[in-house]
């Protein structure tokens, strides 16, 4: 097969152009085209006007070779690469190692669930441990926290089968470097659970709450066909570290019913919520180090308003569907202001997972046509200048600025929430305009300016009148902002080996995902995921 890329076409081009296309690129008659696919498919939205579908392409030619020789100087024509997943270890690879111990997977979000599947997959039946509950009792919780404002500390949308994502929009894309194709494998794997195919293939592919919710269980079910084994309500409280002189062994773990598993190899993916399981691990001295994160609110718009400034004319198109969008301001204090976490057509949720505190997330449905548009609006923080001292500084900032947003909120879980003309104003909110905000179980209008720290303030007050420049009618007097994001990733990261991928002084530790500061979203929690995995089947066979 011959990858070719950047073949660029009309948005509203027709079915035959395509085709057209490659044999125009490649020089060749119709006849000598035996077939083809589309790899990826995005756009170049830059003139509203008139904009452009871009394809990399999978195309088999009945002169291969030929083709590749003539076309040399082509640099966007190679032959297509092998992004098939490989086993680092499998069967009779495996044939050593002591089939009484067991992987243990900490978390089943998406890392855990991506460890967990790959180390079924080579034959070494994990236990998955998880605090929360099964997806479907998991959905019925957080869905009553949204109606009636009763939590549950340990069924949230932070806790539970499927993790912090499933909550979400499903979004299936990361900037992070993927030579091995990893990603690939975890988009293949969504296909098979049943996500829709064009995850394979758009730029941006996302899936939506309710199909992540049938996704995850059939993983499950997957998992266990193949020897994985699935406890659920099954907090860890502690850990078993033998002491050595280059540093610990993992010995086994302690349930909060008292029960102990004995293993050597213990897979950490326990999300960036897990505050009392990284003070545990803290008191039981795993290293430990305080990492920058993010604070600030929601911030809601009309969906149409985004889609007319992204889209022009052709806003409302299927293909280009709900528009996104991504800002970065440099304050004039230092601070950089940008978007997180944007949810086309979507709402704003209430995230909380500790009683008495506030915490907002964005959540988006496959369809994404919900009336809002809503994004994180955060200015990024640091240890050293914001938090320092401590490792877990950064949690008790999370903690106080979510207790001032309970606080600000009413004490009954509804958000604070302000229009963003009154903050950028400096004076507090009295009513709705013709933004209806969308977090259940409701908002409160406040000043918000009382939420977070100055300097964070001040930057998002110059942030909202620049991003105008990007997307004219950005800065909307009646614009919603809710309270609070604090939860953009860990306060903490849990360092590991490059090499081995455990813990700096823990061996049989493998910290992974974003509870330990080693990834930011699904797609990027997956991979790390499959990395750690094949870490632990490595040492599994190696011992």
């Amino acid at each position: 097969m011959l990858r070719l890329n950047e073949v660029k076409l009309p948005l509203d081009h027709s079915e035959a152009e395509l085709p057209a296309a490659i044999l125009a690129r490649l020089q060749i008659p119709a006849a000598e085209l035996l077939g083809f696919s589309v790899f990826k498919r995005s756009y170049d939205a830059r003139k509203r006007s008139a904009i452009v579908l871009i394809y990399s392409l999978d195309v088999e030619v009945k002169d291969q070779a030929g083709v590749l020789a003539r076309l040399a100087h082509d640099s966007h024509l190679m032959a297509s690469p092998d992004t098939g997943y490989k086993f680092v270890a499998k069967g009779e690879q495996l044939a050593g190692h002591d089939h009484n111990e067991r992987p243990v997977v900490v978390g089943s979000g998406p890392c855990g669930l991506f460890a967990a599947l790959v180390l079924a997959q080579m034959g070494l039946r994990p236990i998955i441990l998880e605090r929360g509950k099964e997806v479907r009792e998991r959905t019925v919780d957080t869905f009553g926290f949204w109606r009636k404002r009763e939590l549950n500390p340990e069924s949230n949308v932070q806790f539970g089968e499927g993790g912090a994502g499933t909550f979400s929009d499903g979004k299936l894309y990361s900037q992070i470097k993927d030579p091995k194709h990893y990603g690939r494998k975890v988009l293949t794997e969504f296909v098979k659970a049943g996500a829709p195919a064009e995850i394979m293939y758009v730029s941006k592919p996302h899936i939506g709450t309710f199909r992540l919710v049938k996704m995850v269980e059939q993983m499950r079910a997957n998992i266990e066909a193949m020897g994985g084994e699935y406890r659920f309500g099954s907090k860890v409280v502690d850990i078993d570290i033998e002491p050595g002189a280059d540093g610990g062994q993992v010995r086994g773990l302690t349930l909060e019913g008292g029960e102990k598993i004995a293993t050597r190899h213990v897979v950490l993916a326990i999300g960036h919520s897990a505050r009392d399981t990284f003070e545990m691990l803290y008191e039981r001295g795993v290293y430990i180090e305080a990492k920058p994160f993010s604070i600030g609110f929601r911030v809601e718009h009309p969906q149409s308003l985004i889609d007319a400034c992204r889209f022009g004319p052709s806003a409302g198109h299927p293909i280009l569907g709900a528009a996104d969008y991504k800002l970065v301001h440099h304050a004039s204090n230092g601070r950089a202001v940008y978007s997180f976490c944007m949810c086309p057509g979507g709402t704003v949720v209430a995230a909380a997972s500790e009683p008495g505190r506030v915490v907002t997330n964005g959540m988006s449905q496959y369809s994404r046509n919900e009336r809002n548009a809503n994004s994180a609006i955060v200015v990024g923080i640091t240890p050293e200048q914001d938090f320092p001292g401590h490792p877990l500084a950064g949690i008790e900032l999370q903690r106080r600025l979510e207790e001032k947003a309970f606080e600000l909120g009413g004490g009954d879980y509804s958000a604070p929430g302000q229009l963003m003309g009154d903050f950028v104003a400096g004076r507090a909110s009295t009513a709705f305009g013709a933004v209806v905000p969308s977090y259940k179980p409701g908002v409160h209008l406040t000043d918000l300016a009382l939420a977070l720290p100055e300097y964070a303030v001040t930057a998002l007050r110059e942030a909202f009148p620049a991003f105008d420049k990007q997307i004219k009618g950005y800065f909307k007097a009646d614009a919603v902002l809710t309270g609070l994001e604090t939860r953009t990733s860990s306060p903490i990261r849990i360092k590991r080996r490059d090499d081995t991928l455990q813990s700096l002084n823990t061996r049989g530790l493998f910290p992974a995902g974003e509870g330990a500061g080693y990834a930011g979203g699904i797609l990027s929690a997956g991979v790390d995921g499959i990395k750690v995995a094949e870490a632990v089947a490595l040492s599994m066979a190696a011992a």
